[in-house]
């Protein structure tokens, strides 16, 4: 019975080392799991980019605004004059958070009746947790430091009773903080990305275990031919999907749409486009559906951990955000939160789409490079 079984068990070994490519995805997964839950996923959002709008400009709006900065969760990006440039930016994605000081700031603050307006990107669920939790206890720090100073230099007990700031929150695009209205153009984007890989990979793949690749090749058929007959019907099937699930998303999650349908189409066209080069880049370098189904999902895990899609870009270090970089998912996330979320335009959002041209221009030529080669 022991040498029945350690024959089966020689023969896996066998097998296991002569598939190198297999066992170097098995291997090197776990490091790979490691160092993304380890460098990657914050749950605890701090130094979130802010931008400054101080129309009091005296000693009392930079102590706050120094406070802030101070206290570690936010950092100071740049100043504007006025709130609508605040929310230009946060638009623009330059910024996540935005603090508006009025006027007389220093007069309210001696007054006890100062207010300051916290404005936060509603299309990312950590950022706006944090922010909302961070601004509302510096907010009480400094005031009970400022309540507290007035009463030494007065020389007695105060009676006030209220705190001399008070600082009101605004989320963006989502006050509810609805989680469907942060999940759903992440989810969109994931889900695309990865059907558009994983039906190109596998139909190449497919025709290559089984051989019939070799008969198509035989026939008057060329290689970029066969390579838009592989990519077009996928292509189809993953709008259809988007459409389902945006349908879906709007009808019965009650997900507001914002933005311009047809500018986002055009937009998830170009998305697809990247994701099924990406697919065919993996069907050359896989030599069975078993290979690509791991590379799929290795692609995966990292692309939704590093695009944005649960965890903000900005918390990760520099390092682990060029890798991301790698992947559409990272480029397409904003364009998605940009113009379902926010109903911002091309305006807006020109640098994330020019990357994502750029993207799809060199992931094609790339792997229709790669697949010929293959095929030769």
């Amino acid at each position: 019975m022991l040498q029945r079984i350690w024959a089966v068990i020689h023969k896996e070994f066998i097998q296991t080392f002569r598939d190198r490519r297999t066992l170097l995805i098995q291997l090197s997964l776990p490091m790979i799991q490691l160092f993304l839950f380890g460098y990657a996923i914050n749950m605890s959002v701090d130094h979130i980019p802010t931008v400054v709008a101080d129309q009091s400009l005296d000693d009392a709006s930079h102590a706050y605004v120094d406070a802030l900065a101070t206290s570690g969760y936010f950092d100071v990006v740049t100043y504007v004059p006025d709130r609508a440039k605040v929310i230009q930016t946060i638009d623009k994605g330059l910024a996540q958070a935005g603090i508006v000081i009025p006027p007389g700031f220093a007069t309210h603050v001696a007054r006890g009746d100062a207010q300051a307006l916290l404005l936060v990107d509603g299309a990312d669920l950590f950022t706006s947790q944090s922010a909302y939790n961070a601004a509302t206890t510096i907010a009480q720090t400094h005031a009970t430091d400022l309540l507290i100073t007035s009463t030494k230099h007065s020389g007695r007990a105060s009676d006030q009773i209220l705190l001399p700031l008070d600082v009101r929150v605004r989320i963006l695009y989502n006050p509810n903080l609805d989680d469907l209205w942060f999940l759903i153009p992440g989810l969109l984007a994931t889900i695309l990305q990865v059907q558009s890989v994983t039906l190109t990979a596998a139909a190449v793949v497919r025709e290559r275990e089984v051989g019939t690749i070799e008969q198509l090749l035989v026939t008057p058929i060329r290689a970029g031919e066969l390579m838009v007959g592989k990519i077009v019907p996928n292509m189809l099937i993953a709008l259809v999907n988007l459409i389902t699930i945006l349908g879906l998303g709007i009808f019965w999650f009650n997900v507001p749409f914002q933005g311009n349908f047809w500018l986002f189409l055009w937009l998830t066209f170009m998305y697809v486009f990247s994701g099924l080069g990406l697919g065919l880049l993996i069907s050359t370098v896989s030599q069975s559906q078993r290979q690509a189904q791991q590379l799929i999902g290795v692609i995966t895990m990292v692309g939704i951990v590093l695009g944005g899609f649960i965890f903000p870009r900005y918390t990760m270090p520099p390092l682990i955000r060029v890798v991301g970089n790698l992947f559409p998912l990272t480029y397409f996330i904003p364009i998605a939160r940009g113009i379902i979320t926010k109903g911002v335009g091309i305006a807006f959002l020109w640098e994330q789409v020019a990357a994502l041209f750029i993207y799809v221009v060199v992931m094609m030529l790339i792997s229709t490079r790669a697949f010929n080669q293959g095929l030769e």
